[in-house]
Formats: C-alpha cells, sequence, structure tokens
C-alpha cells in the first residue's frame, strides 16, 4: 500500500481507469462475438448492422488506447473477411 499522499491518489486513479478499460474492451469482445455468430447463423444482414457496431467500437477503443489501433484494424479485417466470404457462399449457391 502506498504511504505517499500522491500515491494513494495514483492507485485510486488506476483502479478507476482499469475498470473502465476492463467494460470497454468486454464491451468491444461482445460486439465482434455477436459478428461472428450472425455469420455462422447465416444471416448477413444482421452480420452487416452488427460489423459496423463493432467497426465504431473497435475505433473508439483504439483511439483510446484500451486497445492497440492495430490490433483494432486486424480485428476489423478479420471480421469484414467473414462477412466477405459469407457473401460468397450465397452468391454460389443461388
Amino acid at each position: 500500500m502506498p504511504n505517499i499522499k500522491s500515491a494513494k491518489k495514483r492507485l485510486r486513479q488506476n483502479i478507476a481507469t482499469r475498470d473502465r478499460n476492463r467494460i470497454c474492451r468486454s464491451f468491444v469482445r461482445n460486439r465482434c462475438k455477436n459478428v461472428v455468430k450472425a455469420v455462422r447463423e447465416g444471416n448477413i444482414e444482421e452480420a452487416d448492422r452488427l460489423f459496423r457496431e463493432a467497426t465504431k467500437s473497435l475505433d473508439q477503443a483504439g483511439a483510446k488506447k484500451i486497445i492497440h489501433k492495430n490490433a483494432a484494424a486486424r480485428k476489423k479485417s478479420r471480421l469484414s473477411a467473414l462477412i466477405r466470404k459469407l457473401k460468397e457462399q450465397t452468391q454460389t449457391v443461388s
């Protein structure tokens, strides 16, 4: 435990920041999982809508440095590739 007043304040700030970051990271993960789930179910419209939401939350988390910008870009790219693959499969089947 810190003894100095400024160190005590820094500890309080770190705990609050960690909690906020944790909430934001889980929010982003859940949005990404929802996109994957929609793709697995074969629901293109739902996947597109959820992808837009996931992209927005990934960009925000990257801008706030909760996750690295390149990690956000990588996740967006992989989700986009999943949706593209689903669209190609449905076009070839039809």
